[in-house]
C-alpha cells in the first residue's frame, strides 16, 4: 500500500433482493485528495457512499482506512473511523444555531449537569474563523443561505476531527458565487490532509476542483482518471457506455405565433415582468439565485398573487386566479423541488403519473383502469422511464426517472404551455440527454416551453431565446445566435 492512501475500498459487493447494487466496485482516496465520483443515477454512487458510512453492510469486499482492515457495521462506528457524509438534503435543525447544531448530540456540560453554552459557542467560532467563514456561533440555521447551510455542514464534519469527507451534490442548489466560496473551504480541507470524496452532475465543475475521478456504471467499477489529463466527453462516454455526440438535442423554433403574451406583470415578489411566448419555442429564463425567475413563473400559473398587469393567452385576455384555472387553460408547471412539490415518495410510479389526469379515467365513482394503465404504458415508453413495474414506489427511482414520471404527469394533461424549473437538477449526464429530447420533441410538436435553469450551458443549448432577470424584474431578452455566458451574466448582475 502507498503511504498516500488515506482510504481504500476494494472488490466492494452489496445486494439487495434480486439486485446487485455494487459488483466488485474499487475506491482509494489519498490524503488532501478531492476525488470525485461519477455515474449515472443508479449507477451505485450512494450504495457505495452508504456502505462507507454504515448505513448499509456491505456484503463483499475490504475497507481500509489509514492501511488497517476495517468493519464499519453502523453510522457512530463509520464516524469512530473518521468519516462524515454531508447529504444532498442537508440534515441541520433549521430551529437551532450553528453551534447547538455542530454540538448537538454530545453539549459539553458543566459541573452542574448544564450545557455550557459559552465554551460551546467558543470551539464553534474559533473553527469558523479558521475557515474565514463570516458567520456567527449564535446564527440561527433558518436566518442563513442554503450555502451557509453547506459551510456549517462542513465544519460540523470537521469538529468530529472527520478524515474522510463525502460530500454529495453540494452546488446542487446554490449560486455559483456560493459555489467560489464552498471551494474555498473545500481547499483549506485538503491543506489540512482532509481526504474528500465529491459526488456531482456538473461536469464543469471537475477541473476546478477535484484531482481524480472514479466513474460507475451498473453498480460496476469502470475506471478512474486524472482530472487534469481527461476530457468531459471521454468521461460521459465512460459513465454511460457509449459516446454522445448530440448531447443537446434542439432544432431551432422559427414561428413568430405569440401564444402567451404578459405584460408589466407584478406580484409581491417580481415587478415589471413582460414577455412574450411563441408557438413550439423554449423560451429560456437565465438568472442568479433570488432574481425572481420561479416566483415569475408561480404568479403566472396562480399560486402567487398577481398585483398588476395582464395576460394574454391564444389572443384573448386571461385571468389569473388559481393554478386548477391554469391546468384547465392549458398551462403545466414542473416544480424545481422535485421530491417535496412534485411527487408522493410513499406512493407507486402509476399513482404519481396519473394523479393529474384523474378526469380522463374517474367519472364519478367508476375507475376506468383500463384507460389508467393505457396512459401510464403510454407515457412510461414514450419517456423511457426505467422501472420494474409501474407498481414501484416512485422513492425507490433513480432520480432522473423520477423527474420523467413528473414531466410525463404533465404530459398527460396535453398542455400546451409547459414550465420546467430546473428541468435536470440532480439528474445524470444520460437522463439530462434523454430530457432534452423529449423537449425538442415536445417544441417540434407545438408545446410552448419556459425553461428555468441556473446552468448556463443548459440555457444556450436549449433555447429559442433567453430571459434573463435580476432582483424580481427583466434585464435583457437574447435570441439563441447572440446570447453568451458573458452577455447573461453581465445582466443577471446589473438591472
Amino acid at each position: 500500500m502507498s503511504d498516500s492512501l488515506l482510504l481504500e475500498m476494494k472488490n466492494i459487493h452489496k445486494k439487495f433482493p434480486g439486485v446487485y447494487a455494487l459488483k466488485g466496485v474499487n475506491l482509494e482516496l489519498r490524503y488532501g485528495e478531492v476525488h470525485a465520483l461519477l455515474g449515472e443515477n443508479g449507477a451505485g454512487k450512494s450504495t457505495l457512499i452508504k456502505v462507507l458510512g454504515g448505513i448499509y453492510k456491505k456484503d463483499g469486499g475490504e475497507i481500509r482506512i489509514e492501511g488497517k482492515p476495517v468493519e464499519i457495521r453502523g453510522v457512530t462506528e463509520a464516524r469512530a473511523n473518521g468519516i462524515s457524509i454531508i447529504h444532498q438534503e442537508l440534515v441541520l435543525v433549521p430551529s437551532l444555531s450553528v453551534a447547538e447544531n455542530i454540538f448537538l448530540g454530545r453539549e459539553p456540560v458543566l459541573a452542574n449537569g448544564l450545557v455550557d453554552f459559552d465554551r460551546m459557542e467558543n470551539e464553534t467560532q474559533r473553527v469558523l474563523d479558521d475557515f474565514g467563514l463570516s458567520l456567527h456561533a449564535a446564527d440561527m440555521i433558518n436566518d442563513l443561505t442554503i450555502a451557509q447551510q453547506q459551510m456549517v455542514e462542513i465544519v460540523k464534519a470537521v469538529s468530529f476531527n472527520s478524515k474522510i469527507i463525502v460530500m454529495d451534490e453540494p452546488t446542487s442548489s446554490i449560486s455559483d458565487k456560493d459555489v467560489d466560496a464552498l471551494f474555498k473551504c473545500i481547499r483549506s480541507l485538503k491543506e489540512q490532509k482532509i481526504g474528500i470524496i465529491y459526488i456531482s452532475h456538473r461536469m464543469s465543475e471537475l477541473s476546478q476542483i477535484a484531482d481524480r475521478v472514479t466513474v460507475m456504471r451498473d453498480g460496476e467499477y469502470v475506471e478512474t482518471k486524472v482530472v487534469a489529463e481527461t476530457t468531459n466527453d471521454e468521461l460521459i462516454a465512460l459513465m454511460v457506455g457509449r459516446s454522445m455526440t448530440n448531447y443537446y438535442s434542439r432544432t431551432y423554433s422559427t414561428s413568430e405565433e405569440a401564444i402567451l403574451k404578459v405584460e408589466r406583470l407584478c406580484s409581491a415578489k417580481v415587478h415589471d415582468i413582460s414577455f412574450e411566448l411563441k408557438k413550439g419555442e423554449i423560451l429560456g429564463f437565465a438568472g442568479l439565485i433570488g432574481a425572481g425567475r420561479s416566483e415569475a413563473m408561480q404568479a403566472l400559473f396562480g399560486l402567487d398573487k398577481i398585483t398588476a398587469g395582464s395576460i394574454q393567452y391564444c389572443g384573448k385576455e386571461l385571468k389569473v386566479k388559481t393554478p386548477e384555472q391554469m391546468i384547465q387553460a392549458g398551462f403545466a408547471l414542473v416544480p424545481e423541488n422535485r421530491r417535496d412539490e412534485g411527487i408522493f415518495a410513499a406512493h407507486s410510479l402509476k399513482f404519481n403519473l396519473t394523479l393529474k389526469a384523474l378526469r380522463q379515467f374517474i367519472r364519478g365513482a367508476y375507475v376506468d383502469t383500463k384507460r389508467e394503465n393505457e396512459i401510464t404504458d403510454e407515457y412510461m415508453k414514450a419517456l423511457s422511464i426505467k422501472a420494474a413495474s409501474d407498481q414501484v414506489t416512485i422513492g425507490s427511482l433513480s432520480g432522473g426517472n423520477q423527474q420523467k414520471v413528473v414531466i410525463s404527469s404533465w404530459l398527460a394533461t396535453h398542455p400546451r404551455v409547459l414550465i420546467l424549473d430546473e428541468p435536470t437538477r440532480g439528474i445524470d449526464v444520460g437522463a439530462k440527454s434523454e430530457i432534452y429530447t423529449i423537449m425538442n420533441e415536445l417544441a417540434k410538436q407545438g408545446v410552448s416551453i419556459i425553461m428555468i435553469s441556473s446552468e448556463l450551458p443548459e440555457v444556450l443549448n436549449m433555447s429559442d431565446r433567453v430571459v434573463v432577470m435580476s432582483e424580481g424584474t427583466i434585464t435583457a431578452v437574447f435570441d439563441h445566435m447572440e446570447a453568451t455566458q458573458e452577455k447573461i451574466m453581465q445582466r443577471a448582475v446589473n438591472n
